[in-house]
């Protein structure tokens, strides 16, 4: 086979336009299932090789093992495990996953459903009274910082500074300088600071005291593995707090977006509340969160549907369009939450799937049946919605609903 090259359909994905609907453009990627861009390197679209190339030991997480350097973020700031490759991503995430989930903390996600549930009907009730909603800006970013603060064990005290600096830290990710004021990077720059310094505080406040909190938990733990760096516990609350936002704000809003546009399927949620489950995952697959992992790095050659990637180039792996690919979903365009056999890749795949995908399934799950129970005869004011700039992390930046009425 031969590689298509420069890639338009690429181009035209990334292009704003495209962004409400982008699905037949990826469709037409998936005709080439290896493109070549000049600026993204090699371009994989469909979900066998996608899912080969997560499971791959050759692919790479670390930007240092690309032949053509990425700018560092923050430079000589600890990562999060995320941004490594084994064994130390290994080591880093079985530490984290002891305090945050199966198989030695198999009930901490159960044992937050109670707040869950009352942290999302409380900002429900804030809607009383109010004929339109924007399910962005008065629900789904509202909750993940809390939980997660919450999760961490962060002081209620501190909870209002840290929605600032996550909210400042989302707007400079989709910052453009042809047309934002470069204030919008200088607080995302500024927030990133505050807020790793702020938790290496907590951290360090919590030696000798363990608590409920991960941050404790993370601090005083002697486990198998030895203990985390207290850069490495503030790195991996981070990862919590701003990936975990990403996720879930978009998966509320792609999913109360879904159920709108198939009023039946929400009567059924309205009704059979046990659906939100296949539901969710349906959605994972159907409207994920992420659409794009931007870069991976070839360890040494690695040869993709025929296509030899050499080593140190960069690759991008389309997961939205893999959630699309025929040849792996039977009428892949149709959201059906009965849908069996559904292994998405809307939290990735591989080691480093989402190490926070059973929170944020359940959080998805809960705010749905929720706004679903309660909302009064909602309705959209706008469809397609306006979205956020990103081609990356793609949801509405807006979601206006109204609600009562005839």
């Amino acid at each position: 086979m031969t590689t298509a090259r420069t890639h338009g359909t690429l181009r035209r994905i990334f292009d704003y336009s495209a962004r409400a609907d982008p699905y037949p453009l990826y469709a037409e990627l998936r005709q080439n299932p290896v493109a070549v861009h000049e600026d993204a390197g090699y371009v994989v679209s469909t979900y066998h090789e996608i899912t080969d190339l997560l499971h791959d030991p050759r692919l790479s997480s670390d930007v240092r093992n690309l032949s053509r350097p990425m700018p560092a973020l923050e430079e000589g700031v600890t990562t999060a495990f995320i941004k490594k490759d084994p064994p130390e991503h290994d080591r880093l995430r079985r530490m984290a996953m002891r305090h945050f989930g199966p198989p030695h903390t198999p009930g901490l996600v159960a044992g937050m459903e109670g707040d869950l549930t009352s942290t999302v009907n409380s900002l429900i009730d804030d809607f009383a009274g109010k004929e339109r909603i924007d399910v962005v800006d008065d629900f789904a970013c509202r909750l993940p910082v809390t939980v997660t603060c919450h999760l961490l064990g962060v002081p209620r005290e501190d909870e209002r500074r840290f929605h600032r600096w996550v909210n400042d830290i989302m707007n400079s990710v989709d910052y453009d300088p042809e047309t934002d004021p470069k204030e919008r990077l200088d607080k995302g720059v500024q927030a990133r600071k505050d807020l790793r310094r702020h938790l290496g505080g907590l951290v360090e406040q919590r030696h000798g005291r363990p608590g409920d909190g991960l941050l404790a938990r993370l601090a005083n733990d002697d486990g198998p593995d030895g203990r985390m760096t207290d850069a490495e516990i503030a790195a991996t609350a981070k990862l919590l707090l701003i990936a975990g936002h990403e996720t879930i704000v978009n998966l509320i809003a792609n999913g109360m977006l879904t159920l709108l546009r198939h009023p039946q399927v929400l009567r059924r949620l309205r009704h059979q509340p046990d659906l939100v489950v296949p539901l969710v995952e349906e959605l994972l697959r159907y409207e994920p969160p992420v659409h794009i992992v931007p870069w991976r790095a070839a360890y040494s050659d690695i040869t993709v549907a025929d296509t030899v990637i050499p080593k140190g180039s960069q690759i991008m792996l389309m997961l939205a369009s893999g959630n699309r690919d025929p040849n792996r979903f039977h009428d892949p365009d149709r959201f059906d939450p009965d849908r069996r056999d559904n292994q998405h890749l809307g939290f990735g795949s591989g080691i480093h799937s989402c190490f926070g995908a059973a929170l944020a399934r359940r959080e998805t799950q809960i705010a749905l049946t929720e706004l679903v129970r309660r909302l009064d005869r909602p309705r959209l004011v706008a469809d397609p919605p306006p979205y956020r700039p990103s081609p990356v992390l793609r949801g509405p930046v807006h979601l206006d609903v109204e609600q009562g009425g005839d």
